[in-house]
C-alpha cells in the first residue's frame, strides 16, 4: 500500500527531529573549553609528590587538550589555601586544584573552621593511589612492631614521631598506628618531608609515616628502615616489608590519594571534558610507569566514581579522628 505523501513527510520531519535531538545531546554531554591556559592548582610546596604529579599531569593534560597547562603552587594552611585559591577563580573549568586526603577529607573534621564545604567542591577525577610507609631511624633498636613496642616502654622520655604537615595522609596513619597499636609517642610537627626527614635521618626523632616516593630511596640507602607499609597489601617495590593488615591490625588501610577538583559551580558538559581528557591522559602508558616508579598507581574513572570515594573517605576520616581523639598539633 503506497502512504500518503503527508504521513511519508511527517515521518521524514520525525527522523530528522530525532537525528538533531540527539547530535544536540552529544554536544550537550562535553563542551569546549575557554580558549586560554588551564591553571593546576598545587596546595604544596615545589618539590613534593603533590607537586610533581600536578606538574607531570598538566603536561601531558595540555598535549591531550591542545591548551596550556599551567601549575602554580599555593602551599599553606594544611592544602587549604589552594582550594581557597581554585574557588575564588572564574568558575569556567579553566581552574582546578589537585586535592587530597587532608584539604578534602580530613580537614572537615580536623580543623575547627575551615572557609568551604565539600558541596562546593566538584570531583573531576581520580589521579593517583600509593601507600604510606612506617620509617625508622636504623639506630632504633626495633626491627619489629612488637620489638619497637617493647622499647617504647623502656626508652625515657618515650618515643616521638615525626609529622610532616598537620591532617597528612602521614599525620593520619601514625595517629591511627598509635591508636591502633597502642604504642606512645610524642608528635613532633614539621613544615614539610624534608626538615622532617633531616631530623630523622640525624636521630632527632624515632619514626615517621611518610609517602613511599619520598622514603623509597632513603630505605635503599640503609639511611631508613621500613616497619611497615599502611597499604592492605604489601607494595612491590618493598616485597620485604609487610603490611599492617598482616601484622595483626585488619582494616588498616591508608593510601596517599590524589585527584583533580574544580569549582561546583562549573558547568557538567564542562566538567565531562575536562574528565575525558584526564581519563586518555591517565591511560597513557608512560603515565603508569612514572607512577610504578613512585610507588603509585593512576586509578582514573568516572567523575561519579570518584565523589563517591571522596564521600567515603570523608565519613571514614570522621570515624578515625573522633574515635582515636586525633587533633592538629
Amino acid at each position: 500500500m503506497i502512504k500518503p505523501l503527508r504521513y511519508c513527510v511527517s515521518s521524514l520531519g520525525l527522523a530528522l527531529a530525532c537525528a538533531i535531538a540527539g547530535q544536540a545531546l552529544a554536544a550537550e554531554s562535553t563542551a569546549k573549553l575557554p580558549d586560554h591556559p588551564i591553571r593546576i592548582i598545587a596546595p604544596a610546596a615545589p618539590g613534593g609528590i603533590l607537586d610533581q604529579t600536578s606538574r607531570f599531569i598538566g603536561e601531558r593534560l595540555s598535549v591531550e587538550l591542545g591548551h596550556t597547562v599551567i601549575v602554580e603552587n599555593k602551599a599553606g594552611a594544611g592544602g587549604m589555601l589552594g582550594i581557597q585559591t581554585m574557588l575564588r577563580a572564574d568558575p569556567d573549568g579553566t581552574t582546578l586544584v589537585m586535592g587530597s586526603l587532608g584539604p578534602n577529607a580530613a580537614n572537615y573534621t580536623l580543623q575547627k573552621t575551615i572557609s568551604y564545604t565539600p558541596d562546593e567542591l566538584a570531583p573531576v577525577i581520580y589521579v593517583l593511589s600509593m601507600p604510606d610507609v612506617i620509617v625508622m631511624n636504623p639506630d632504633v633498636p626495633a626491627k619489629t612492631l612488637d620489638e619497637l613496642r617493647a622499647y617504647a616502654k623502656t626508652k625515657e622520655g618515650g618515643l616521638s614521631m615525626a609529622v610532616s604537615t598537620s591532617g597528612s595522609s602521614g599525620h593520619l596513619a601514625g595517629e591511627l598506628f598509635k591508636s591502633r597499636t597502642g604504642i606512645p609517642a610524642v608528635n613532633v610537627v614539621y613544615k614539610g618531608a624534608s626538615p622532617a626527614l633531616v631530623d630523622l635521618m640525624a636521630g632527632r626523632v624515632d619514626f615517621m609515616v611518610d609517602n613511599l616516593i619520598t622514603a623509597l630511596p632513603l630505605i635503599r640507602d640503609g639511611k631508613l628502615r621500613a616497619l611497615a607499609v599502611t597499604s592492605a597489601k604489601r607494595a612491590s617495590q618493598l616485597p620485604d616489608t609487610p603490611s599492617m593488615e598482616e601484622l595483626g591490625y585488619p582494616g588498616f588501610d591508608v593510601n596517599v590519594w590524589l585527584g583533580l577538583f574544580a569549582s561546583s559551580k562549573v558547568p557538567a558538559p564542562v566538567l565531562d571534558t575536562l574528565n575525558q581528557a584526564l581519563q586518555k591522559t591517565l591511560a597513557r602508558p608512560e603515565v603508569a610507569e612514572r607512577f610504578a616508579q613512585q610507588g603509585g598507581v593512576p586509578v582514573g574513572g568516572s567523575r561519579e566514581d570518584f565523589g563517591k570515594f571522596v564521600n567515603g573517605e570523608i565519613q571514614r576520616w570522621t570515624t578515625v579522628i573522633k574515635d582515636a581523639n586525633i587533633g592538629t598539633d
